[in-house]
């Protein structure tokens, strides 16, 4: 009998198009002088770090990816293709080639509707991966070497409320957790999210200039802080119980459900995370964050 699976570690892994127009990778066609180092590097800590572990899969959960009816898991084998931001085209028209963990997707389908949640699988072979999908990926594993798996963000939260989305969320979680476990994967997780989401609406002339690069507000700063500060202490029920009223003051992009997703499927670890990293990108707070379960706490969820 195959072992269980378990989930290696997550990452909170903001998806700003900024950092992989300033890393200038060879598959992005813009070119930048660099810009938003802080973030770049303590995502080249966790590119170490997950090289290191040598997981079965990438699973990512992606608010850029909306679906308005249920949870839909990428389901074809291989995908390719140009990624554009729509936004910032100028920075971001990424070639991306990704090989997708099909097993795995069939048994989080399945285990997402034994919890009650409407799941599609997503079998396009001409689907464009959404840009929050490939940057994340693209900071954690820029070789690509490694399966994936992405995970569409129902707009619950947004069409009814944030409890009920959020309550979603956990029951995705737990339905990735069992998948995980009864594929045998060993996975690490990523929520695509940034912290605090209000934001400028006009950039400098040379986009990159970091001497323009500030947080749009105090308040949303203080809001950041306080957030990461219960994240690096371990305090999980206090983080929880702000989570609402954070979503509300900051318009954070947590509200998509990748945070509590992926918290969810890690069993609601009260280990203290690691901040690699904080800084803004045109005055979002982001935060490049992990949860390390690999010290003798790994979830290994049972199937029932």
């Amino acid at each position: 009998m195959a072992a269980a699976g378990k989930i290696l570690a997550g990452f909170l892994a903001p998806h700003p198009p900024h950092l992989v127009y300033g890393e200038n990778p060879a598959r992005n066609e813009p070119r930048s002088t660099g810009g938003w180092e802080i973030l770049r590097w303590a995502y080249e800590r966790c590119r170490e770090k997950v090289k290191a572990w040598k997981p079965d899969v990438l699973v990512v959960h992606s608010p850029h990816w909306m679906t308005i009816v249920g949870h839909h898991f990428l389901r074809v084998p291989r995908l390719q293709g140009l990624s554009v931001d729509p936004i910032f085209p100028h920075l971001f028209r990424y070639r991306y080639e990704m090989e997708v963990d099909v097993e795995l997707a069939d048994a989080c389908y399945e285990e997402a509707r034994r919890e009650g949640l409407v799941a599609k699988k997503m079998t396009n072979p001409n689907f464009r991966v959404d840009y929050g999908t490939i940057v994340s990926l693209h900071m954690l594993n820029p070789d690509w070497d490694i399966p994936v798996l992405g995970i569409s963000a129902n707009n619950s939260p947004y069409f009814y409320s944030t409890a009920i989305g959020q309550e979603q969320m956990i029951r995705l979680g737990r339905a990735t957790a069992r998948a995980i476990a009864k594929t045998g994967r060993r996975a690490v997780l990523a929520a695509s999210n940034t912290l605090s989401h209000l934001h400028f609406d006009r950039e400098p002339e040379l986009v990159e200039d970091m001497s323009k690069e500030v947080i749009y507000n105090h308040a949303q700063y203080q809001w950041d802080m306080r957030v990461l500060d219960l994240m690096r202490k371990g305090q999980i029920e206090e983080l929880l119980a702000i989570l609402p009223e954070f979503m509300e003051q900051t318009a954070a992009e947590v509200k998509s459900g990748g945070l509590t997703w992926m918290l969810s499927a890690m069993g609601f670890p009260r280990v203290p995370a690691q901040i690699h990293g904080y800084w803004t990108v045109i005055g979002t707070g982001n935060a490049v964050v992990e949860w390390d379960l690999t010290g003798g706490t790994a979830v290994a969820t049972p199937g029932a």
